[in-house]
C-alpha cells in the first residue's frame, strides 16, 4: 500500500498517517505493507513519524518524481494530491482512490480492496 499526501504535520495529513497507524494491525493481518509519501524531507520525516508513533516508513520524494510517475492530480489545481494505492505481490495497482479531503476514508477503502482480494 502506498499512500501519496501533501505534507507533514498539517491537519487532514495527521488525520491520515494516524487512521493508518490504528489501522495498522488490521493491514498486517490483510499482509499489506503501508508506506506513505511526501514531498517533506526525511528528518521532518522522522519527527512527524516520531510524534504520532507511526509503525510504518514515510519516503522522502524531495523532487516530486515519484509523484509525478504516478501522475498524482494537484488538490484544486494548487496543492499536492492525496490519492491512496493497493499494489499487490505482482506490481498490479488493484485500487487508487483519490480523495484529497476524506483522509480516514483511504484505509477504509484500503482495507476493503485487502479483504476483497483475500476472498476472491
Amino acid at each position: 500500500m502506498l499512500f501519496f499526501y501533501p505534507k507533514d504535520n498539517t491537519m487532514v495529513c495527521t488525520l491520515e498517517v494516524c487512521a493508518f497507524r490504528d489501522a495498522h494491525d488490521e493491514l498486517l493481518e490483510e499482509d499489506a505493507v503501508v508506506l506513505g509519501i511526501s514531498s517533506d524531507p526525511v528528518d521532518s520525516h522522522l519527527h512527524f513519524a516520531e510524534r504520532w508513533r507511526l509503525p510504518y516508513r514515510l519516503l522522502a520524494d524531495k523532487d516530486s518524481m515519484v509523484r509525478k510517475a504516478y501522475d498524482i492530480p494537484k488538490t484544486f489545481g494548487l496543492f499536492p494530491g492525496r490519492v491512496t494505492y493497493v499494489i499487490d505481490k505482482q506490481g498490479i495497482i488493484r485500487t487508487a482512490l483519490n480523495d484529497p479531503l476524506r483522509a480516514s476514508h483511504h484505509v477504509r477503502s484500503a482495507l476493503r480492496t485487502l479483504k476483497a482480494q483475500r476472498t476472491s
